[in-house]
């Protein structure tokens, strides 16, 4: 199959090499930074430009960019896409990308499904993709009800050949909702966290939990705004959420209630048995 992947940084660069080194695909590669595009052509994750001449020779494409930089790839090269080519995205949300994306594809004669795979690092670039990076992890697929189950089919086996050990299927509605509560709110609870004037001193005091909660503080601020203000709905919903049971955590030990601190203890553990 021959397969274009847009945006060869993190994600477009792993999945790159990850397709190239199943050897089972044809993969073109198109990034504005074109020293990326050279490296993943030394390195062999792709073997040639992906161009406005040869889109339309892609079976299937992925759009690894920015949320608004993928509608607006999608629609303005909607008339060169293949008739009957697969679309998936890569974005971290998916109502804003899904609905004109679909759209595009319905009037154009391809299909667009929406897709988010579930693994990354805090680095961002060609420079730090690896073909593994996938392995084993979850994909998030939005497609519409009326998706034909064969392209749905082809979907999963190249996610495969990727990779992928799970391929969950959701709304672009329900997958924004829980994204903001797994992805979006640890990030913004890591990057306010160091921010404390006691993170300057943490060397020698510190052990898993300080780096587990800090891992993902470093991000780049750019995608994560935009990715950020696309769900703001949901997100704020969740964080005005933990600003108030942080608050009964300070309000128990104000009041000294080590009787309430110890039940709000126990309720989260609870709830975190309950979670797995």
């Amino acid at each position: 199959m021959k397969i274009g992947i847009i945006g060869l940084g993190l994600i477009g660069g792993s999945l790159a090499m990850a397709l190239a080194e199943s050897g089972k695909h044809e993969i073109l590669g198109l990034d504005r930074n074109r020293s990326s595009l050279l490296a993943a052509k030394m390195v062999g994750a792709v073997s040639g430009e992906l161009s406005e001449d040869n889109i339309g020779e892609c079976d299937m494409l992925f759009i690894a960019l920015y949320p608004r930089d993928t509608v607006d790839f999608v629609e303005k090269n909607a008339s060169k896409i293949k008739k009957g080519a697969i679309v998936a995205d890569c974005g971290g949300v998916k109502r804003p990308i899904c609905a004109p994306c679909e759209k595009a594809a319905e009037e154009n004669g391809f299909v667009f499904i929406g897709a988010h795979p579930m693994a990354g690092t805090q680095f961002s670039g060609f420079g730090h993709a690896r073909a593994n990076l996938f392995k084993g992890a979850s994909m998030i697929v939005t497609p519409k009800e009326n998706t034909d189950i064969r392209d749905l089919q082809k979907l999963r086996e190249v996610m495969t050949d990727a990779g992928f050990g799970d391929i969950n299927f959701t709304s672009p509605q329900e997958h924004d909702r829980i994204i903001a509560f797994t992805s979006q709110l640890p990030h913004i609870i890591s990057n306010a966290y160091v921010k404390s004037p006691a993170a300057v001193h943490q060397k020698g005091f510190s052990a898993g939990s300080y780096r587990d909660l800090t891992r993902v503080s470093k991000l780049n601020e750019k995608m994560w705004t935009e990715l950020f203000f696309e769900n703001k709905d949901n997100l704020i919903n969740e964080i005005d959420f933990l600003i108030d049971r942080l608050g009964e955590y300070s309000a128990a030990l104000k009041t000294d209630d080590r009787e309430g601190l110890a039940a709000l203890l126990k309720e989260g553990t609870d709830s975190k048995k309950q979670a797995k």
